[in-house]
């Protein structure tokens, strides 16, 4: 049996793709020039099941895409006494800006998320929030700038994920000619040597980096 028909077996025996998602699948597919930069059902559900278990009070997303990953995120936020959970989503792209509150308003969370357009980069320092979890889904080049910027403000215990770690296989490269490949070992590499963290480089998919700031 190959991966693909283990792939198919795992996704017929995990909770179906839920409606507004799968709508917003179709529709990413049916418009965007590179629509595998969705998660998709089995990612998606992943990254809800991490946020429901964590049951973060604040997150931040870099790389919103058309907003399924933030909608899966959103389904872990708690509340506290201090107010509502809210998870901050960050975008370059100002043209996905329509179909991204579109779905936030779809799928209800609208008032649970600030969507960022700009750069990341810009954004990020301005945001004064103590993060429970980051997720990393964004230019490659910039993974390890990303990291360094949140990593103070991510709470003791917290986490940080960073999704297409193995990137298609390129990171077993010798010589990498691409800044993107380049980027993600960088970034591996510094992770799996930092001695504030402990991380899982997770062969799930295009691999999730799963990284969690000591105490």
């Amino acid at each position: 049996m190959n991966s693909d028909e283990l792939f198919e077996y795992a996704e017929q025996h995990s909770t179906p793709e839920f409606p507004v998602l799968e709508k917003l699948n179709r529709e990413t597919h049916l418009t965007q020039v590179y629509p595998r930069m969705l998660a998709g059902h089995m990612q998606g559900m992943l990254l809800r099941m991490i946020s429901q278990m964590i049951s973060p009070e604040r997150i931040l997303e870099i790389g919103t895409f058309t907003g399924y990953s933030a909608i899966n995120l959103a389904a872990g936020l708690r509340s506290s006494s201090s107010g509502e959970g809210i998870l901050h989503t960050i975008e370059v792209d100002p043209e996905l800006e329509d179909t991204i509150r579109k779905y936030f308003s779809e799928a209800g969370i609208e008032r649970k998320v600030t969507l960022h357009i700009g750069q990341a980069a810009d954004i990020i320092p301005t945001l004064n929030e103590t993060w429970d979890l980051v997720y990393i889904d964004a230019d490659k080049p910039s993974y390890l700038n990303y990291y360094n910027l949140v990593f103070d403000h991510v709470r003791p215990g917290g986490f940080i994920l960073a999704d297409n770690a193995l990137w298609d296989g390129k990171v077993l490269e010798t010589n990498p000619r691409s800044r993107d490949t380049q980027g993600i070992i960088e970034f591996n590499e510094f992770v799996s040597v930092d001695d504030r963290v402990e991380n899982l480089l997770l062969s799930f998919r295009d691999g999730l980096m799963i990284v969690r700031k000591n105490a």
